[in-house]
Order: structure tokens, then sequence, then C-alpha cells
């Protein structure tokens, strides 16, 4: 399988290139942004030793179709899709901070729960709930933006605007964006039969100050779904829910001794592993879009991508 681990492109006028855990993102000429997704694998802020097939694919296709379906309510950076893998925006100066929100007590949140905290970045978790209880209403839990290597770090909205990290003014958009897009994107997953559980969005600044969504929305990668089919009956047994995103590799890191932590070894993944993610990924995306899935020829995948970057570049 040709996957992408990473890419060392050379476009015209290209004046950076930033590597994230998953993205690749090169600037052209302080116009415009080349965001290439690749098929690396990040959890607990650790990059994969192996890739998984079609997974940047998936990635940018799932967060395009998302932005067209909420551009109506805001704005986002997207201008072409010239590639599978491919995203071409306009230059933004990206906020320091990820909005995380929260339907549903799940994943990173759980875990704090179970641990006897019942403050979450400033915000209070009601008493008597279990994993996987739905919220009385979505909170937002922002996290800091860490540069490569470095863990996110939960913060309080007094602090990111105590710290001068987001003005207030631009804080109030940054929620208000945040709350309709997770509405939006819990209305999507209902007509797909899915719970949008939690997930997390990025926003940046274009030139003329506009504040606009930047990179992915509602992937496996940045969401946690699950079924509508069976979710009260499990809630009420206590057994686990039924769920489609990146949280199922987290588990199998979990149950292999894996949790980033120092001195830990990534267990080995294995070819029929790899494959199961992949198939866990197509899945994803074909319940989420409720679309078939399309693989794009991955013979000479990097060839493709920079006779395809290249052409619209040159007709832009």
């Amino acid at each position: 399988m040709n996957t992408i681990n990473e890419t060392n492109f050379q476009f015209p006028k290209q004046k950076s290139v930033y590597k994230g855990k998953v993205r690749e993102v090169y600037n052209i000429n302080d116009e415009l942004l080349v965001m290439i997704a690749s098929d690396r694998l990040s959890a607990f802020d650790v990059i994969m030793p192996r890739q998984i097939p079609y997974k940047g694919q998936i990635l940018n296709q799932i967060a395009t179709k998302m932005m067209k379906e909420t551009e109506d309510l805001v704005p986002n950076w997207l201008i072409a899709n010239p590639d599978e893998n491919v995203s071409v925006g306009h230059l933004c100066e990206p906020f320091k901070v990820e909005m995380v929100i929260r339907g549903y007590l799940s994943g990173h949140a759980a875990r704090e729960y179970k641990a006897g905290k019942r403050l979450l970045c400033g915000v209070s978790m009601p008493d008597g709930m279990k994993e996987n209880d739905q919220f009385p209403e979505p909170i937002i839990t922002p996290s800091t933006k860490a540069d490569n290597g470095e863990h996110d770090e939960d913060i309080s909205r007094e602090d990111i605007l105590a710290k001068g990290i987001v003005s207030e003014e631009d804080y109030v958009f940054l929620e208000d964006y945040t709350r309709k897009l997770f509405q939006r994107g819990t209305e999507i997953a209902a007509q797909r039969g899915l719970i949008l559980v939690d997930t997390k969005y990025e926003f940046g600044k274009t030139k003329d100050g506009k504040i606009v969504l930047i990179d992915e929305i509602h992937t496996p990668d940045s969401s946690r779904y699950f079924y509508v089919d069976g979710y009260e009956e499990r809630q009420s047994k206590g057994e686990k829910q039924k769920q489609l995103s990146k949280e199922f590799v987290r588990q199998w890191l979990i149950e292999n001794g894996f949790q980033g932590k120092e001195g830990q070894q990534i267990p080995e993944m294995t070819d029929a592993k790899i494959l199961e993610i992949s198939d866990r990924y197509i899945e994803l995306f074909e319940q989420i879009t409720g679309d078939s899935f399309i693989k794009g020829n991955t013979s000479n995948v990097l060839e493709r991508i920079e006779k395809n970057v290249v052409s619209f570049l040159s007709h832009s």
C-alpha cells in the first residue's frame, strides 16, 4: 500500500512549509495555504510508526463536505480541492487555542470525572453522571494548541483572556461559532443515525481581519461519534457505547500499555491491524457523509498530488 508519510514539495512561489501531526501546510506567496492530509496516525499526541491507507483522503474529504454544509453559518478558509488529499484556502493567522465542545461525558472528560474532578477548563460538570451520559447542555472546554511533540493542555476561558492568548472581542466570536457548528454537526449526524459526542474546531484570522473556520471539521480525528441505535439501552445497562471515532485506536493502545507517557513502548501494528483501522475510517466516512468512498489512485501518490497542485496554482 502506498501511503503518505511526509511530503517535501517545492511549489511555485512557495514561502514556507509547516508540518503538523497529520497535515502539512505550504504557504504560497503569503496569500494561499496548500494543506496536504497525510496518512499519518497520531494518538496521545504521538505519531504512530506506520501510516493508515486512505486516512488522509478520508479526513480531507469529510472536512471539505462539512465545511460546505456549514458555510452558511460560519465562514471558512476553503477555496478549492485540487486533489483527494489536498485543500487550498486563504492564508490565515491561527488562534492558539482549540475550541473543544462536548455534548456527552466521554473520553478525556470522562477520565477526569472518574479521577474525581468536577471542574474542566473552568466549567463545572454535574455530580451523579455516568460515562457517556449527555450533559444538560454542551460545554466548551478549550485547549492550548501545542507545538510539535508537546501535549495540548486544558485551559479555561478566564485564563485565555487573562493571558491575552485571544482578545475578549474575538473569543466571543469563537464561542458563538463553536456552538453553531456543533448544533449543525449534531443535526447532520442525527440524519445519519449518529450522535456527535464531542469535537474540536480551529479558527484563524484572514489578512483583512475576518475570523474563519480552518483545518478539519467533524472528522474521526477531531470528533467522537456514537450510534443512535442502542445508545439508551447500552447506557441503562452500563455497557460501552458503539462508536465511530479515533477512540478505538486509543483504546487498543491503552489495552496494550501505551498512553503516550515517558518510557512506554508503542505496541506493534501488524498489517492486519493497519487494514482494520483503515476499514474503520472508511466505514466512518460512509456513515457520516452518506456517500460511498472512492479510493484515490495511490500508485504514484506524491506525483499525483504535486501535478494536481501545480496545475491548480498555475491557473489561479
